[in-house]
């Protein structure tokens, strides 16, 4: 006998389907896949720094790799080691005060997939070692 297959939708709008072929009537395992936006958990993400630079100055492009559920906006902070001086950024909402920074998606990259990447870039200035910062977080977790 032929069951046809069962749709649910639960509170969290994940649809799960399932199709039983059985001679007597038994319960089946369901599969079901959803979606949804959350803050990444520690090691949800990491996090590519590439810098050219000359004597004052840099550009950095930055690479977020979203290893965690996927995200629904997003925002990476970390702190400058030194003095490094952001003038202009690309594809996010970059903020500094002090050597605190705050990377916010722009209105076009706010979805990231699990398993996508999302990057962004600035110019900065600095004087002395232009070192990369030690930690990045992402949505207020620790990134790898």
């Amino acid at each position: 006998m032929r069951f046809p297959p069962s749709t649910t939708t639960s509170p969290s709008a994940s649809v799960s389907a399932s199709a039983s072929r059985s001679a007597s009537p038994s319960a089946s395992a369901s599969g079901s896949a959803s979606a949804s936006a959350s803050s990444s958990g520690a090691g949800d993400c990491s996090v590519q720094w590439d810098v050219s630079q000359w004597n004052t100055g840099f550009t950095a492009t930055v690479t977020i790799s979203n290893r965690g559920a996927a995200l629904n906006g997003w925002t990476l902070t970390w702190t400058f080691p030194g003095n490094q001086q952001i003038t202009n950024s690309w594809n996010s909402q970059t903020t500094q005060s002090g050597t605190a920074v705050t990377a916010r998606n722009a209105a076009w990259n706010a979805t990231v997939p699990a398993g996508g990447t999302v990057s962004f870039g600035f110019q900065a200035t600095y004087s002395g070692p232009n070192t990369r910062p030690a930690a990045f977080q992402l949505n207020g977790r620790q990134c790898t």
